[in-house]
């Protein structure tokens, strides 16, 4: 069996030079009786990340292989998995992005074992931490449920792109052969991945910490997202037509969710603009008394 690959691990990598070495070390701690590859996308990056990448292509040429772009894909809006899910030979793709890394070297097989004895499950995820790419420490934990359990379609809508951390997903080649239209023309990374996995099967979550997700990663997605409320504005537009998307696709099945999705996302919005006396209003009032709010305020409202 372990000359069979069963995991493809993707990693998607630009200027991450002071990550990527740690990143494939923990790709390649892991504790296996499966074999397993690791396709590095590096989106012309302008460090030394190609350099690294390089070097432990010759150490491990058999696990790692990488493509080494010369001109920039997603300033072109090319999806990554044009280059990354489709040349994977594993049954299952594993998630890891060049500046984050995993912390339990049983993490992949963990994974496996539960997919493998639960064929419905198209995508499994678990609990990580978020750590700071300046002061190296945790500054929050991505754990959506205190327990083992599984994800509806509507909590995984609800719950947003940051419902689970991107290097906790492992999905199913068979359960996701393909990707709709709603998730090749989305520019917000992994919601439309989350919700596509939610709509394939069922999401299993492990209630296990696995990995480490950086964050404050200078010139990262999140720090152009975070730099000015036009770009926050714009971000909120893009998950609306997202959802517009997902809805058509799915016959208007989760129309009230969507819906109910995309007014607590104006709501959270309007308060960042401090626009109070708008939140006030009959349509948003709800979301006053939802725990949500609570949790936001506690974390100074950040969407």
């Amino acid at each position: 069996m372990l000359n069979r690959i069963m995991v493809s691990i993707e990693c998607n990598s630009y200027n991450h030079e002071k990550f990527i070495a740690e990143a494939l070390d923990s790709m390649l701690m892991q504790k296996t009786d499966f074999a397993y590859e690791i396709l590095v996308h590096d989106d012309a990056s302008t460090d030394r990340t190609a350099d690294i990448i390089r070097t432990y292509e010759q150490k491990y040429p058999d696990i790692i292989k990488p493509i080494y772009q010369t001109i920039n894909q997603y300033s072109q809006d090319i999806p990554f998995e044009v280059y990354n899910s489709e040349r994977g030979l594993g049954k299952y793709i594993a998630v890891c992005e060049g500046d984050d890394y995993w912390t339990d070297p049983e993490k992949l097989q963990k994974q496996v074992d539960y997919m493998e004895a639960h064929p419905e499950c198209s995508m499994c995820v678990h609990a990580a931490e978020k750590v700071s790419a300046i002061t190296k420490k945790r500054v929050d934990t991505v754990r959506p449920s205190r327990r083992d359990k599984i994800f509806s379609v509507e909590e995984v809508i609800e719950g947003g792109g940051e419902l689970f951390a991107t290097n906790s997903i492992m999905y199913s080649r068979k359960k996701i052969p393909g990707m709709p239209e709603f998730y090749l023309n989305a520019t917000i990374g992994d919601y439309p991945m989350v919700i596509l996995g939610a709509l394939s099967g069922t999401i299993f979550y492990m209630e296990r910490n696995m990995a480490a997700y950086r964050v404050e990663v200078e010139g990262s997605w999140t720090d152009v997202y975070l730099s000015d409320i036009s770009a926050k504005k714009k971000h909120l537009q893009d998950i609306a037509n997202l959802l517009d998307e997902v809805n058509a696709y799915t016959n208007f099945k989760y129309d009230n969710v969507i819906s109910r999705t995309k007014k607590r996302n104006r709501f959270y919005l309007l308060l960042k603009q401090l626009k109070i006396k708008e939140t006030m209003k009959k349509g948003y009032r709800q979301f006053y008394v939802k725990p949500e709010f609570f949790k936001r305020i506690f974390k100074r409202i950040t969407i």
